[in-house]
């Protein structure tokens, strides 16, 4: 199982990670929001509540609406009952206060695991011939080979392929892509040129001259 630690703390980032790792768990870990909402998919969220550089608070509120499916345990030394409340409403699935033993810490996975593994998680993914999108988990694969893209790289190809087919014109994936029709139109190209070659494959992404790009649909 794949756990994501959010811990600030370096030493009790790396007893907690040793910890985790000895029962079997792959860890990985962030010491800032910034790196928490980035480090992609994973079964389980440990998160401490007081970061560096934003309240855990709307972190954990921002992990739920990525993913519903995933677990997420609030670990911190915010004790009192407000805290406890916001971190359930936010979206934790369970509350650890500071100080807490493994043993604890283990069975409280134990328990939200279980929980979680009741309910399905919802897919959200998308076919385009050989090209498929886990929207979720920002992944792409060309028939078996998984493909690494750049954030704005994914977020245009996501744009594209929910079209798959018809021509995007260029003004709608810079809304798209970049939130503003004022992005250059060497940004949108460099931006599909280095698309091409992650993906790959000749023609999947074709030019209509004049107007936009097209995602070949079969």
């Amino acid at each position: 199982m794949r756990v994501l630690l959010v811990e600030d703390d370096l030493r009790v980032a790396s007893a907690l990670s040793a910890a985790l790792r000895r029962r079997g768990y792959e860890v990985v870990q962030a010491m800032t929001a910034a790196e928490a909402v980035q480090a992609g998919p994973v079964d389980l969220v440990l998160l401490d509540l007081t970061l560096p550089d934003r309240d855990g608070i709307e972190v954990c509120r921002r992990l739920r609406q990525h993913d519903e499916g995933v677990a997420i345990i609030a670990v911190t030394a915010r004790a009192e009952e407000r805290d406890r409340v916001a971190g359930l409403r936010a979206g934790a699935d369970d509350y650890v206060v500071k100080p807490y033993s493994m043993v604890e810490l283990q069975a409280r996975i134990e328990a939200v695991m279980r929980r979680a593994a009741r309910t399905p998680r919802p897919t959200n993914a998308l076919q385009v011939g050989s090209l498929r999108i886990d929207v979720d988990a920002r992944r792409v694969w060309v028939a078996d080979r998984e493909v690494g893209l750049a954030r704005k790289e994914f977020d245009l190809l996501l744009a594209l392929a929910r079209q798959a087919g018809t021509v995007v014109p260029r003004d709608r994936l810079q809304l798209d892509v970049w939130q503003t029709t004022w992005a250059t139109s060497h940004t949108l190209d460099v931006h599909v040129a280095a698309l091409r070659g992650k993906l790959d494959t000749v023609g999947l992404v074709e030019t209509v001259r004049g107007v936009g790009y097209r995602l070949r649909a079969g």
